[in-house]
């Protein structure tokens, strides 16, 4: 009976510790934790951003130099034309002979070409990363690509040796402007840096420019990543200089790959964005409620060991020990085995152990003779049940304020408005990286479209088949005629609905129900004049919806759902069904607030919902405004629990439910605990000790468990074996007197 008692005590108390500990760390900065780890997630987002567009564009430039149809009569300028088609982000392009290292073709701007050895480029069989290049005092991004030319005679060759024909190998050099970078929120500058701290290019949302309270940032954030060593994706948070009431917070994360090596891994590129947002003026201290809520705690704990030790602990020790005199005077032979029956039992306690006491004490006259079986009436008044139940009630005192009523956060003020402001950013962020993935499975379709006219059968299923490997995304690719049947198809069983063939050229939602939702891009197969038309008019490409949950999940975001025109489910970052509602009804109308007007994308909206786990940051985003997936009218819902923040109301309420959760716990373990294994044996005890000093010689009494109840159970079974063998002496014409020991009579049989 010891453990349950010193473990509720020792338990209560370790709670009661834990509590302070807990509630002494939550503190009201200047700026909350929570503002920092949000900048410091908005420049790991667009960092993420921008690594995708660079890894994109050089995965473009290898694919088309990959896909380039040499001949042997190519020439470097009518290749340099096929290779690079004419795009805005293209400044200058160069061909180079991967053996001799001499420029063979260049257009546009001058590439350059400065400390690139493009023997030493070339070699190898790895692809080539980007590289960052100085030109005319603006950096630029160097794409790279190997093209390989059918042999032709070698021109060098020794006219006297036999003709021999070598393969040409071409180095393709593409220069562009680095990809561009967005600021999302209100006030919120970004700048991309190089590995010194320098400025490569700079966007600011909105009139105010946090970057300028502080020219600091830069150069700090260049120096917190170059400490950060081998860890390629780190990122973290600074504070900058304060304006009055406000001060400019900042994130900055690297250009680098999550995991193993990427492409801009040697790049240095650091993303810094920075915002001004206003300090905390009032400060909320939880250490002197801490103090409180422990202390009574203590005093709950030590109030209930004492009430435990002197009702149950010290009464039922000194039940034992008379159990076990009487026993012995039972069993015994002699004076002093005499002796020990002659002193009385005391009756300590309530309930049952009162009960017990009071029947051995009628056990005792009947081993001397002195009075005869006596019934005992049933248990009245409350029993040691009772007062477990009342110790947990005591617990649940202290408790269930804690879990309910002490420390509540507002949940309209506990959130800050910054921390709100961040979630809508990093939900537009994630919409941009949606419309990235979808507009480049969209513009590699047009581009596997645009290649299909004059081939083949043979061919044009070749060319599906490579742009089916080259983009993961894609699970089917296939050629509608007018009448909607397939012609051509390559990869897995088409899942589309449509019966017509669409118009023009776009990304669309084939099917509205199902188990799978259906997303495809599509694409006109144009004819082209004097040549094989192609075995189709349209080109679709469906995405896998696989593809699309993959780019969804993003540290401390929390959920994120992708949403059609109609507010059902297409993809998730959770567990969900196709087509399903949102699992908030608040969710919907947040959705909803995003339309400004009928018939628009609308704008990105934020809000903080009560739920029955507390409060919950939310934010929705149109898909697009403009572009290939304007049409959808998709959204992008995203719903982080604030708990998951580290805001100080909430961080409060949080850990002071906790403390009341353990201490309930604990509290009602221990009390359980001494009910299994003290309070129900001692009801049982009782009862069986009631029927033998009613008369009850037949019932032989077995002790479950090894403590005092099983001792108070092994004795009672030697007293009720005296019994029997004075009764059997009785009935045989022998005195009535204490009874022999029972192993005496076994000796004397």
């Amino acid at each position: 009976m010891r453990p349950p008692i010193a473990s509720l005590v020792a338990l209560l108390l370790v709670v009661a510790a834990l509590t302070v500990i807990g509630l002494e760390g939550v503190h009201t900065a200047g700026i909350p934790q929570a503002v920092l780890d949000g900048e410091q997630q908005i420049a790991a987002d667009s960092a993420l951003s921008m690594r995708t567009a660079i890894e994109a564009e050089a995965s473009t430039v290898r694919r088309t130099a990959k896909a380039y149809q040499a001949t042997s009569a190519s020439t470097p300028t009518t290749a340099l034309k096929a290779l690079t088609p004419d795009k805005k982000a293209v400044l200058g392009r160069a061909l180079l002979d991967a053996r001799t290292g001499r420029l063979l073709a260049t257009g546009g701007r001058t590439v350059p070409l400065a400390g690139v050895d493009a023997v030493r480029t070339a070699s190898g069989h790895r692809e080539i990363p980007p590289r960052l290049a100085t030109s005319g005092g603006t950096r630029q991004l160097l794409y790279f690509a190997r093209v390989t030319l059918p042999a032709q005679d070698d021109p060098d060759q020794d006219q006297f040796q036999p003709p021999s024909r070598t393969e040409r190998q071409w180095l393709l050099v593409v220069s562009e402007a680095l990809p561009a970078l967005a600021a999302y929120g209100d006030g919120r500058a970004a700048e991309v840096l190089d590995a010194s701290g320098a400025v490569l290019a700079t966007a600011v949302h909105g009139t105010a420019s946090p970057a300028a309270a502080d020219r600091g940032l830069p150069a700090a954030a260049a120096r917190a990543a170059h400490r950060s060593g081998g860890d390629t994706d780190a990122s973290g948070s600074l504070l900058g200089a304060a304006a009055g009431s406000r001060r400019t917070v900042a994130g900055w994360a690297q250009v680098a790959s999550a995991t193993g090596s990427g492409e801009t891994d040697g790049l240095g590129l650091v993303v810094l964005t920075s915002r001004a947002v206003p300090a905390t003026t009032t400060a909320a201290d939880y250490s002197g409620f801490a103090l409180k809520a422990a202390g009574v705690l203590a005093v709950v704990a030590l109030l209930l060991g004492l009430t435990l030790y002197f009702c149950v602990q010290r009464p039922l020790l000194r039940l034992y020990l008379s159990a076990g005199r009487l026993a012995r005077g039972a069993a015994g032979g002699g004076p002093a085995a005499t002796e020990e029956l002659y002193r009385p039992v005391p009756v300590h306690g309530f309930g049952e152990l009162a009960r017990i006491g009071r029947a051995l004490e009628s056990l005792r006259g009947q081993l001397l003779g002195e009075s005869g079986p006596q019934e005992f009436p049933a248990r009245r008044g409350p029993g040691y049940r009772a007062l477990a139940v009342a110790g947990v009630l005591v617990v649940a005192c202290w408790a269930v304020p804690m879990i309910f009523v002490l420390n509540r956060a507002d949940t309209a003020t506990a959130v800050p408005a910054a921390v709100l402001a961040d979630q809508q950013a990093r939900t537009e962020i994630a919409t941009q990286r949606i419309r990235q993935s979808l507009d480049q499975s969209y513009t590699d379709l047009s581009t596997a479209a645009a290649s299909l006219p004059g081939r083949s059968r043979a061919d044009q299923t070749e060319v599906l088949r490579k742009s089916l490997a080259d983009h993961e995304q894609y699970r089917s690719l296939y050629l509608l005629d007018r009448s909607g049947h397939i012609t051509l198809r390559v990869g897995g069983s088409p899942l589309r609905t449509l019966v017509h063939v669409p118009s023009g050229s776009g990304i669309t939602n084939v099917n509205t129900s199902g188990r799978m939702p259906v997303i495809a891009a599509y694409a006109q197969v144009r004819a082209v004049k004097g040549k094989a038309p192609a075995a189709g008019v349209v080109l679709f490409g469906e995405i896998d919806v696989k593809a699309l949950n993959s780019i969804l999940p993003r540290p401390k975001l929390g959920s994120v759902w992708v949403t059609d025109r109609h507010d059902k489910v297409l993809a998730a970052s959770v567990g969900y069904l196709a087509f399903q509602s949102l699992p908030d009804s608040a969710l919907t109308r947040l959705v909803r607030a995003t339309q400004s007007a009928p018939g628009t994308a609308g704008t990105a909206t934020s809000a903080v919902h009560h739920t029955s786990s507390g409060p919950s940051v939310d934010a929705a985003a149109p898909l697009a405004q403009k572009g290939p997936t304007a049409s959808l009218g998709w959204h992008v819902v995203t719903a982080e629990p604030a708990a998951a923040l580290q805001i100080p109301a909430v961080q409060a309420e949080q850990r002071t439910m906790l403390a009341g959760i353990l201490g309930l716990a604990m509290g009602a373990a221990c009390l359980g605990w001494l009910h299994v294994v003290v309070i129900r044996p001692l009801r049982a005890v009782a009862v069986l000790v009631g029927r033998l000093a009613g008369g009850d010689r037949r019932t032989v009494l077995y002790p479950v468990n090894h403590d005092e109840i099983g001792s108070v159970t092994r004795s009672l079974e030697l007293v009720r074996q005296a019994l029997v063998e004075r009764d059997r002496a009785a009935r045989s014409g022998h005195a009535a007197g204490p009874a022999r020991s029972p192993y005496e009579n076994t000796f004397q049989r």
